[in-house]
């Protein structure tokens, strides 16, 4: 079903927003990350990205339920709307093979609405304790709606979810997000938006993921691609 391929986009204001960049890739994966914050629930790194006074944020954190379940919330993007903060709309754009096409759009308290079209992939395989999901994305713009009279266009969006078993009934769940916030936010104040959106967005998906109907998807019907 294509409405569950979408994963949390959630950059900006509800997410900072994702474990490593579908573009643009570092070659060591794992340099330069410096721990940002850490609390009991998640802890989140920051690294600079080249030529850019934007960070790039990986956040990694456990969640109480099984890696299906978890990926079910994720890929629940039409339903965004009731359970993530500042998400209005969330729109299927189309299937596109191994991909879809996304659009979103977010309303924060403090600032004009903010939109996007994002590509997304999606894969998955078997690992000792369960499955591992892992979705990455990266900016579709042109094939999403024109921009909008009041609405800011954000135009640079590229993350990743990676969500591993930790046991039958636990997640680590790993977010890697570089994005802009669009418009003109300072820099500094940017990538502190980005320290609480991450932290808004690991508390969504922990509440969400309470309601039974994900634990109840099938976890064989959840893989798109097996290695």
């Amino acid at each position: 079903m294509p409405q569950r391929l979408f994963p949390a986009l959630m950059s900006l204001f509800l997410a900072g927003s994702p474990t490593l960049f579908a573009a643009e890739e570092s070659t060591n994966m794992d340099a330069g990350w410096k721990l940002a914050v850490r609390d009991k629930d998640v802890a989140i790194y920051s690294r600079p990205h080249p030529g850019s006074p934007l960070m790039e944020f990986k956040a990694v954190g456990p969640i109480d339920a099984p890696t299906h379940a978890v990926s079910a919330v994720i890929d629940d993007f039409q339903n965004y709307p009731k359970f993530m903060p500042s998400v209005t709309e969330c729109r299927l754009i189309k299937r596109d093979g191994d991909s879809i096409v996304g659009y979103q759009r977010l309303s924060p308290k403090v600032c004009a609405d903010r939109d996007y079209t994002l590509r997304v992939w999606k894969e998955s395989w078997r690992a000792p304790d369960g499955l591992v999901f892992m979705s990455h994305w990266s900016p579709a713009n042109e094939l999403g709606p024109p921009e909008e009279k009041g609405v800011v266009r954000v135009k640079l969006c590229q993350g990743k979810w990676l969500l591993e078993p930790e046991g039958i009934t636990k997640t680590r769940a790993t977010y890697s997000i570089y994005t802009d916030t669009g418009g003109f936010i300072p820099s500094f104040l940017a990538n502190h938006v980005s320290l609480t959106g991450i932290k808004r967005l690991f508390a969504a998906i922990r509440n969400q993921v309470r309601d039974p109907k994900y634990a109840v998807v099938s976890p064989a019907s959840s893989i798109p691609v097996t290695r």
